[in-house]
């Protein structure tokens, strides 16, 4: 089956990937001429990952979609990322670097470092929305322990509970048992099987 990845996010469309294997054609927006982009106006992760895949979907003619909207939330920041992730501290129009050290620079003045990473996936198929979830614990470490990844900064600073290892330090298939993204499509591969 050919399926629209929703993002036009390299990094995410990388892990996806990973997650959902060669088993289906996987595509993004750009291959299947879509070049805009829909507007985030949800409340939330489910909201926005909605908007997302009924956007694609309509815009390819309705080829089975999956977008998903995640984000990280810290203990010390309550309800001032999450969904707005990206569009927090520096805002989504600056660089992976920038953003990063923004977010880190107000990191390292905060005691509390505990974060949760969240991901909400919607799959659309011949109409029918479906909803998946996952997410990690860990915490934020003061520095970048990796290269950055692309469109996934985070993911250079972010230790998840019971590793040694920042996201971006992992194996992809130990990356991908334990992050939010990968528990998410995780369910969205085993959902697919029954397509």
């Amino acid at each position: 089956m050919k399926i629209l990845i929703g993002t036009t996010n390299p990094g995410k469309f990388k892990e996806i990937h990973e997650v959902l294997g060669d088993e289906h054609e996987l595509v993004m927006p750009q291959e299947v001429g879509i070049h805009e982009v829909p507007e985030e106006t949800g409340g939330t992760y489910e909201e926005n990952a909605i908007i997302k895949a009924n956007f694609y979907h309509e815009k390819s003619g309705q080829m089975t979609t999956i977008a998903e909207d995640s984000g990280i939330e810290l203990e010390a920041f309550p309800g001032e990322l999450g969904y707005l992730t990206r569009r927090w501290g520096k805002g989504e129009n600056a660089t992976d670097e920038e953003w990063l050290a923004h977010f880190l620079e107000i990191i390292r003045k905060t005691e509390n470092k505990n974060a949760v990473f969240r991901c909400t996936t919607a799959v659309i198929h011949k109409g029918k929305t479906t909803i998946f979830i996952g997410e990690c614990h860990g915490k934020i470490l003061s520095e970048p322990q990796t290269a950055i990844p692309k469109g996934i900064p985070i993911s250079s600073c972010f230790l998840p509970n019971g590793f040694e290892k920042v996201y971006a330090a992992l194996t992809p298939t130990e990356k991908n048992t334990i992050s939010h993204r990968g528990r998410a499509m995780m369910q969205v591969r085993d959902f697919l099987t029954t397509l």
